[in-house]
């Protein structure tokens, strides 16, 4: 009797169990979009079911924990007057406090198993499983049917599920990438088909520009070099590092820099043209413009994968985390908020991600659909200019819209962010959108002008946002570079900043302001026109030397450059006279030291700039110096102040006894 009743209860137990589990587990819809607008509305004609046998790979993404929070946080991190200001997390302490518990990715992996899908790769710290099954497994999985479809504006079929997968979890997932082909992932690169710049004046074969003109043109100085800093390029295809040695070897510029190739999913890191049909120009030229902006670059981390997620998530859990970030390449995502997850993450661990902002002009979905994720609020997003040299690889001496840059208001209608609402952004004159997204960014050098290398030959005539982006990104390893020598962490998502400094009184000082031409390539209708300030074509311009550096690096600067007294008795003290700190940094000055050398005082209680005195961005503080020579004859010395952001400035003192 006692047997039975135990019995009797254990499987009441049991049942229970069962019939709690299976409630939790109800088929959970999915927080983004996965079908294609044409095949809801039959655009895409359908050729029928793709094989059951064939086998796909794809990535389940995990959804961010605290989103609230997260946008809170981002916030205060990117604004100076936060005491969270630049505090960014590490890897870890992103997935303790946004990503997904232990227990909701050990879900995931368990639910793929118990539906027959091989698990490929991913992490708790990444945010995604990568799986691998069946046709039919898929199906089963993710309750829907994967068809065949013609292509509406291509002449190819692609694949792609019927209706939005659901999935067997007490929670929802954020996104499952690669159950589509839709969307082949285009490289920016640009081969010539219109007449080039006649002027240009590099100083590669043929008058081209090599990437060290870049450097040149935009930085100008040998100090940085992008010593201590890594780089991570977006690469949808490998490389052939034959070509990238060829390439330096050609234009005669040695190259110190290691790449190192990371497969993100098991997506092949070689791509040699004859053997296997892989064009590599795209990611040649992405290597050699990076590399010639930041030639001391510690390493440059190349990440080769099929789907953007395992891609992004590679570089968003990699050691080293690379602090700069490039892609050349742009796709149409069945849900423009697919990436924004790791976009974000990429904000809240200091890395700045610069994205190519396309090459066909105007926004136009005939002539231009590739766009994202240019147009997305977490990207930094590089247009294209036509730039001269004063000489061949000389310095900068102008520079005007190139006419193919892509630019415009979002066409995925991604909100404006906070950052471009400040009056002075969106005018009448640029013609931008208050309400959506504008883009891009900055902008350089993308006109038919560029000697490159691929395929296993060299050759000229290559344009391209494809080569601003990269260059963007180096150009960043420099900043970031002089931030850590100035005690500072890395600069992170810059739009907050630069947007700022857009209308500010020392624009000019920071960007090459591109006030010439439009992206009418194609006699679009709108089309943008660059103009002073910001505009839909080249953004805020291009790099203008050190200036922007020192000023999101933090630099200072003192005037005059020297002190003269003239004449004065031995013994008697001069007038004072008046050096002037001022804090061009982006960020609080501290002085930690004033002294001055040789027969020169400085005069107490009259000087605001002593030791422990903190000096605001854009805020000045003065010293007043005299002269009390001892002997005859000409006396020199120096002023000396030591502070956090450029270390040792000098002000040389002259004088003359008598």
């Amino acid at each position: 009797m006692i047997r039975r009743a135990s019995a009797f209860l254990f499987i009441a137990i049991i049942t229970m169990l069962v019939v709690s589990s299976a409630a939790q587990a109800q088929p959970q819809e999915l927080m983004t979009r996965h079908v294609r607008d044409a095949v809801l509305s039959g655009r895409a004609q359908y050729r029928g079911r793709l094989p059951a046998s064939q086998s796909l790979r794809f990535d389940a993404v995990l959804a961010l924990r605290h989103q609230p929070e997260l946008e809170d946080f981002l916030e205060e991190l990117y604004d100076p007057a936060s005491p969270s200001y630049q505090h960014y997390v590490t890897v870890k302490e992103f997935t303790g406090r946004f990503g997904p518990s232990q227990g909701d990715y050990e879900a995931v992996v368990g639910f793929a198993k118990a539906n027959g899908l091989e698990i490929m790769g991913g992490s708790r710290d990444a945010m995604d499983v990568q799986l691998r099954g069946t046709v039919s497994a898929v199906e089963r999985a993710f309750h829907i049917t994967m068809g065949l479809y013609q292509h509406p504006t291509e002449n190819r079929a692609f694949y792609a599920p019927d209706r939005e997968p659901t999935v067997d979890l007490p929670f929802q997932l954020w996104h499952i990438s690669g159950l589509d082909n839709y969307s082949i992932p285009h490289p920016l690169v640009r081969h010539r088909d219109v007449a080039g710049n006649s002027e240009v004046s590099g100083s590669c074969p043929g008058g081209y520009y090599c990437g060290s003109d870049m450097r040149v043109a935009y930085y100008g100085g040998t100090a940085l070099t992008g010593a201590g800093q890594t780089l991570g390029l977006f690469e949808f295809a490998g490389y052939n590092i034959a070509d990238v040695n060829q390439y330096f070897k050609t234009v005669g510029q040695p190259d110190n820099v290691p790449v190192v190739g990371i497969s993100t999913d098991g997506t092949s890191l070689t791509c040699v043209y004859r053997s296997t049909g892989c064009d590599d120009v795209e990611q040649t030229l992405d290597i050699t413009q990076a590399i010639s902006m930041a030639p001391g670059l510690t390493g440059l981390y190349f990440y080769v994968g099929s789907t953007d997620t395992a891609i992004l998530s590679a570089m968003s859990t990699n050691k080293p985390l690379n602090a700069q970030l490039s892609s050349s390449w742009a796709w149409v995502p069945a849900d423009p908020t697919t990436d924004d997850p790791y976009f974000e993450k990429f904000a809240a661990q200091g890395q700045s991600f610069f994205q190519a902002s396309g090459d066909a002009g105007a926004y136009d979905y005939y002539n231009s659909p590739y766009v994202f994720p240019a147009d997305d609020d977490y990207v930094i997003a590089v247009g294209g200019t036509d730039l001269l040299t004063a000489s061949a690889g000389g310095a900068w001496a102008s520079e005007t819209a190139w006419n193919y840059s892509a630019g415009g208001i979002s066409p995925d209608d991604i909100k404006i962010p906070s950052w471009q609402k400040p009056k002075g952004v969106i005018t009448t004159e640029n013609a931008g959108s208050k309400t959506l997204r504008n883009y891009p960014d900055v902008a350089a050098e993308a006109n038919f002008d560029f000697y490159v290398c691929g395929d296993g030959a060299c050759g000229a005539g290559l344009g391209g946002t494809s080569f601003a982006a990269p260059m963007w990104a180096g150009y960043m390893a420099l900043m970031n570079q002089q931030a850590v020598v100035n005690g500072y962490p890395a600069l992170g998502f810059i739009n907050s900043t630069i947007y700022k400094l857009g209308v500010g009184s020392g624009y000019a000082s920071e960007f090459h302001d591109v006030t010439s031409g439009s992206n009418d390539c194609y006699g679009q209708t709108p089309y943008w026109t660059a103009g002073v300030g910001y505009d839909l074509v080249t953004g805020w311009g291009s790099p203008n030397g050190a200036g922007l550096i020192n000023t999101l690096a933090g630099s200072s600067s003192v005037t005059p450059e020297f002190l003269e007294f003239g004449s004065e008795a031995v013994g008697k003290t001069s007038s004072r006279q008046t050096v002037t700190l001022t804090n061009t940094g982006g960020r609080t000055l501290t002085v930690k030291q004033v002294a001055v050398s040789g027969d020169f005082n400085l005069v107490k209680g009259k000087s605001n700039c002593a030791a422990g005195k903190t000096v605001k961005d854009g805020a000045k503080c003065t010293i007043e110096v005299t002269f009390t020579p001892t002997e005859t004859g000409s006396r020199a010395g120096d002023l000396t102040i030591t502070e956090n952001t450029n270390g040792l400035l000098q002000v040389p003192l002259y004088g003359t006894g008598q």
